[in-house]
């Protein structure tokens, strides 16, 4: 007997969109902020930025790149089965929890990153980036349960703001203290940063409570057949049939899978190139990145605004096409000055492409109960294609020697993804209007 979800219930809406305010400081301060530019301090010694990882020696930028890549491709292949086995057992909200505390408790342990403990800590921080992301798998299919389809758009944008919201008054935070250190008595130099990843995990840990405590199951569990394993492949194997009578929803999961794998691989890199091929001090990138998390907030209501006006589709397309000036203008970027102007447009798209991308993959989704197993493969697509944005990444790096003609293979996805945008028309992504938020 199906568990009867009251949709746009704002209580609920608020949990859902509150989870991207505790999971966002993640995003931020470990992928985007203080970590990278921690991991660049740290790694480098007399032998260049060669480190050790067990035994291996490696570049440091290289190794960093793979690590996001271990940890992306594990959770792509665990992502369809466990989200089946959610699906099948209705309780996917204790999936998310369970990925939530795993990543959580990872960042705190980040605390006690130092050059002794680097490759242990490095293990944490894939730890970390697989909590995060399997959390956010079954984070995202309550959005076609909690909301009916014409506030998709809004309240994935409204989510989105909230993370770069909180993302940002803890970043500010931890600037504080690794600015002013004297102000709180700290002497050591490493030590302001490790606390922003332990408050990170605290952050995260903390304000998921309030969702967790709103956000329902997402229904009663199946009549048992069989264990959980088993039921869990015949779910995935029911889903997997109905995907391809879908060809829609293929195509924009191929789309998706291209200009993203641009996107993700931009955000997780940007402070790595600030830092090794500009050379900008600390500060300068940090506040670059405020700036990005400020502008992304109109971002995302600007491209939510905009989709109702010419559609999903047509949207992402003009998202996709800034992007592809994005990478060429950071080809011949030379200057700190052109760099800022850079993230600033960085920012106006960002947060855009990402909140509808999101809604629009629950527009296409057909009538079903098993949202988490649909949006493991957007989830795949988005992981998959990560792994392989940052690993193209660090191969092109490591046979060039240099990041800069890695973004060139950045370009090639968008390319590819604006294309296959282009060949999607549907009624579905036509403009509509949002009635309740």
């Amino acid at each position: 007997m199906m568990q009867t979800i009251k949709k746009n219930d704002p209580k609920v809406l608020r949990a859902w969109c509150f989870y991207d305010w505790a999971n966002s400081v993640y995003s931020l301060v470990i992928t985007t902020a203080i970590f990278p530019i921690y991991y660049v301090a740290i790694t480098k010694g007399d032998r260049g930025d060669l480190v050790s990882f067990f035994g291996l020696e490696i570049s440091a930028s290289v190794l960093y790149s793979y690590a996001l890549t271990g940890a992306f491709l594990t959770i792509a292949f665990l992502s369809p089965l466990l989200t089946a086995i959610a699906d099948y057992g209705g309780n996917k909200k204790n999936f998310m929890r369970f990925f939530c505390y795993m990543g959580s408790t990872a960042c705190m342990g980040l605390f006690f990153f130092t050059q002794e403990t680097f490759s242990v800590s490095l293990l944490l921080f894939m730890v970390a980036a697989i909590g995060f992301s399997g959390s956010i798998v079954f984070y995202n299919s309550y959005l076609p349960e909690i909301a009916t389809e014409d506030n998709f758009d809004k309240l994935s944008a409204r989510g989105f703001s909230l993370g770069y919201i909180g993302s940002m008054i803890l970043l500010i935070l931890s600037l504080g203290l690794v600015l002013f250190p004297d102000l709180v008595g700290i002497e050591d130099d490493g030590l302001p940063a490790r606390i922003s990843f332990l408050m990170t995990g605290l952050w995260w840990f903390g304000f998921a409570q309030f969702s967790f405590a709103y956000l329902p199951n997402n229904r009663s569990p199946k009549e048992k057949e069989g264990g959980y394993l088993l039921n869990g492949f015949r779910e995935l194997g029911k889903v997997l049939g109905m995907l391809k009578e879908l060809p829609l929803l293929k195509r924009f999961l191929l789309a998706f899978f291209f200009y993203n794998m641009g996107v993700q691989t931009v955000m997780y890199v940007a402070s790595l190139f600030g830092s090794k091929e500009l050379n900008l001090p600390d500060t300068a990138l940090i506040t670059v990145l405020l700036i990005i998390q400020a502008v992304a907030i109109a971002g995302a209501y600007f491209f939510a605004w905009l989709s109702g006006k010419v559609g999903n589709t047509m949207a992402l397309m003009y998202a996709v096409v800034v992007w592809v000036g994005i990478t060429i203008g950071a080809y011949f970027v030379t200057t700190g000055n052109q760099y800022y102007v850079l993230a600033f447009v960085v920012g106006a798209v960002m947060g855009g492409v990402q909140s509808l991308s999101r809604s629009t993959y629950s527009k296409l989704l057909p009538e079903t109960n098993d949202h988490a197993s649909f949006f493991s493969f957007y989830d795949i697509c988005d992981k998959v294609g990560l792994a392989l944005g940052t690993l193209s990444f660090g191969i092109t790096e490591q046979i060039f020697g240099s990041m800069r003609n890695s973004i060139l293979t950045l370009l090639v996805f968008f390319v590819i993804g604006l294309i296959v945008l282009f060949s999607i028309r549907t009624r579905k992504l036509a403009p509509v209007t949002a009635t309740v938020a």
